[in-house]
């Protein structure tokens, strides 16, 4: 294990408000909100009550050559999209094969491969179905695909922890960065499951917001008449190396990824710790990896999902860390705009922090039309400027399992 500072040298994302990773943050803090209503026939046919997602702006199919796309489920063919940007972005690192790594995550993976694989055996016999339904639905094809793609041979990893899964896996590069693993790694996460399935699932949990009226206005984090979250998809990836490795090239460099806390609440299935202590506790780990205390930390991007019982639980967890002071850090809960990709989610809230820290402001919080006592983040509808000097920033995850992930982004 060494000390090496690990660097963020290239970025991509592929969301609801953008089909590049430069226009998903000009959107985010213009305050563009990706939710719209669904125009499929499912939705009218099933008789969903929720009518309404966050799709991503740009069709992954109509970015990859149609022979690439054909054999990779949507949610491959979104994180191949932002893993090519994120590339081309880090200047196409020369990097021997055996030294080039993936840290990849999802939540669920080939849902529509495995539903539409299970529509035609039922409709049409076993001789119909595709060859590549099992390599396309498996939860390791984009880890696998990108491995492929960019000739990554030291190791391609799958994350599958739910909500947190992409902040999870950028906590795992660093780990395998410093352990001497690799010297570039791919790392990030992917979802593309807006599907009558899980659309009727979510809302039968009563997780999702029902404002089919208004979709732009659903996600509503902070605000005291949320009434649950949006589905988004979409991917994002970062590209990271060891710092001695990235300035050895002349690469350009965004921040520094100086800690990362991964934990399990072991308290529910699907609901959060409502006393916040395995959330609080994976703070107090990437504050403790970055060698940093709570007084240091500038902006935080909360997981925030604008649901009734987790944001408040969100809140009462950083409490415990940061006292009364999280009262005046600057919070950005960007689901608001983009909806929740769940196993992208925290790859694209990365590349949300690290680029408020580059630019020094923290992005909007849209759709607060009351804000919650319970959950007093300094949340604004505005961009709020971070200031001059050295920036800390957190992002945080978590997900069904009692899975806690938060990453630490430094300024450079």
């Amino acid at each position: 294990m060494t000390n090496s500072r690990i660097v963020v040298t290239g970025i991509g994302a592929s969301s609801p408000i953008g089909g590049t990773a430069p226009d998903s943050w000009s959107a985010l803090l213009e305050g563009v909100s990706g939710a719209r209503t669904l125009e499929y026939d499912w939705v009218e046919k099933y008789q969903l009550p929720v009518t309404f997602a966050a799709e991503a702006k740009v069709r992954p199919d109509t970015v990859l050559d149609r022979p690439i796309a054909k054999r990779l489920d949507p949610s491959s063919q979104f994180a191949l999209v932002a893993a090519k940007e994120a590339w081309a972005d880090a200047g196409s690192p020369e990097v021997d094969p055996e030294r080039l790594g993936v840290d990849f995550a999802t939540g669920i993976g080939g849902l529509h491969t495995l539903l539409d694989g299970w529509d035609t055996l039922r409709e049409k016999g076993p001789r119909r179905v595709m060859p590549m339904t099992v390599p396309m639905l498996m939860p390791n094809a984009a880890a696998g695909n990108l491995s492929l793609h960019f000739g990554a041979r030291a190791y391609a990893r799958t994350v599958a922890s739910a909500c947190a899964s992409s902040t999870e896996s950028i906590v795992n590069a660093v780990e395998h960065l410093r352990a001497g693993l690799a010297d570039v790694v791919i790392a990030g996460g992917t979802e593309s499951v807006i599907h009558p399935v899980t659309i009727a699932a979510f809302s039968s949990m009563q997780a999702l917001s029902k404002r089919n009226d208004d979709p732009a206005t659903a996600s509503r984090p902070g605000s005291i008449d949320r009434d649950g979250f949006v589905m988004g998809e979409g991917a994002a990836v970062l590209i990271l190396e060891t710092e001695e490795h990235a300035r050895a090239r002349g690469a350009k460099i965004y921040a520094a990824v100086v800690g990362g806390g991964v934990t399990a609440d072991s308290y529910h299935i699907t609901a959060n710790d409502p006393d916040g202590l395995g959330a609080a506790r994976a703070v107090r780990m990437a504050l403790e990896m970055a060698d940093a205390s709570p007084d240091d930390v500038t902006h935080i991007n909360a997981h925030a999902t604008s649901t009734p019982v987790g944001d408040p639980n969100e809140y009462q967890a950083l409490r415990a860390v940061f006292g009364a002071r999280v009262d005046e850090i600057p919070v950005s809960a960007t689901k608001a705009s983009t909806g929740h990709l769940l196993g992208g989610t925290g790859a694209l809230e990365a590349i949300f922090t690290i680029l408020a820290l580059r630019d020094r402001v923290a992005p909007p919080t849209i759709n607060i039309s009351t804000p919650d006592p319970e959950v007093p983040f300094r949340l604004t509808g505005a961009p709020v400027p971070l200031g001059d000097g050295d920036q800390l920033a957190i992002s945080n995850s978590f997900g069904f399992g009692g899975h806690n992930a938060v990453a630490a982004f430094a300024s450079v």
